[in-house]
């Protein structure tokens, strides 16, 4: 597959903090691109870096085979990006808005209202062109946001945190309209804090920290790297803190939990881990309601390569 970004030896520092380390990486034709990473990774200086928004020391960009300057405009045209922070004008309706930020890359008329209708249509927006910003919901106005960034029909695509603070319902339509978008052809990197949107959405996934790679592959792949292998978890009441304690001492038990009705074990590694564990159960005479196991999640493994500390 053909390279679209691709991103060698990038370093940035500020003052005293490298944001950027030495970071190399590519992003493939047709994909879509999980940007990964807790506050402060280095993901949003990595997409500044790639958009030549800021200078950075060392390293070299390329977009669709060519090098990427401040002033490379032909490939900045072909580039969609829609920023977590809402960007559009309060003043214009939602039609207008789209219209407006299209017509930025297209000159022709009835081409441009084309693709404005094509946007409109893709994140649902039909019954509200004549809204003002002010005038919609969050999911709406994320929606709009999202509209005006591809509205050119961008053969890369920039997503930053499109879905942070929407309803389940917007979310599904944006979800919905990015799967349409990579598969209209375009290129997608994206970024967020929910997991399950990764999962669910993307080809390939990068975690950063530090500005520099933890990890990279596809979820399953990055899934094989946690130490947690399998999430066992007890409907019980009642159980003792002395039995709680031994099951903490079971082979290759890694960590063991109880709130009062639900107990989790989590094994690091093994086989048959539940049938055992059901037969250890038995043997203690120890009753339940239910239990199921759980495989290791990518928020297991993001929180596993970056750590459980709150960042700012």
């Amino acid at each position: 597959m053909k390279k679209v970004v691709e991103v060698k030896n990038l370093t940035k520092e500020y003052k005293e903090l490298k944001a950027i380390d030495d970071l190399s990486f590519d992003v493939l034709e047709g994909e879509i691109f999980g940007l990964l990473g807790p506050n402060g990774s280095g993901k949003s200086t990595t997409i500044n870096c790639i958009l030549q928004l800021i200078n950075f020391k060392k390293g070299s960009i390329k977009i669709f085979g060519k090098e990427m300057k401040p002033n490379s405009y032909d490939i900045k045209s072909k580039i969609g990006v829609v920023f977590q922070d809402v960007a559009v004008f309060n003043e214009l309706t939602v039609y207008e808005n789209i219209d407006y930020f299209c017509g930025l890359y297209i000159n022709d008329k009835e081409k441009r209202k084309k693709y404005v209708d094509d946007a409109i249509n893709l994140v649902g927006l039909n019954d509200f062109i004549k809204f003002r910003p002010k005038k919609l919901s969050g999911g709406l106005l994320r929606r709009l946001n999202i509209a005006c960034g591809i509205a050119h029909k961008p053969k890369l695509i920039i997503l930053d945190e499109p879905t942070v603070a929407v309803d389940p319902q917007s979310r599904n339509n944006i979800l919905d309209g990015i799967k349409k978008l990579r598969d209209d052809g375009a290129t997608i990197i994206y970024t967020t804090h929910y997991m399950e949107e990764v999962e669910i959405l993307c080809d390939r996934i990068m975690i950063l920290d530090k500005g520099k790679i933890l990890a990279s592959g596809t979820s399953d792949e990055l899934k094989k790297l946690a130490n947690i292998e399998e999430k066992i978890t007890v409907e019980l009441d009642n159980l003792e803190e002395e039995k709680i304690n031994k099951i903490r001492t079971l082979k290759n038990v890694e960590d063991v939990s109880y709130d009062g009705s639900n107990l989790i074990v989590t094994y690091k590694k093994g086989n048959n881990n539940i049938s055992k564990f059901m037969d250890y159960l038995k043997g203690e005479k120890i009753t339940y309601n239910k239990i199921f196991s759980e495989r290791p999640t990518l928020n297991d493994v993001f929180l596993e390569l970056t750590g459980k500390e709150l960042r700012d």
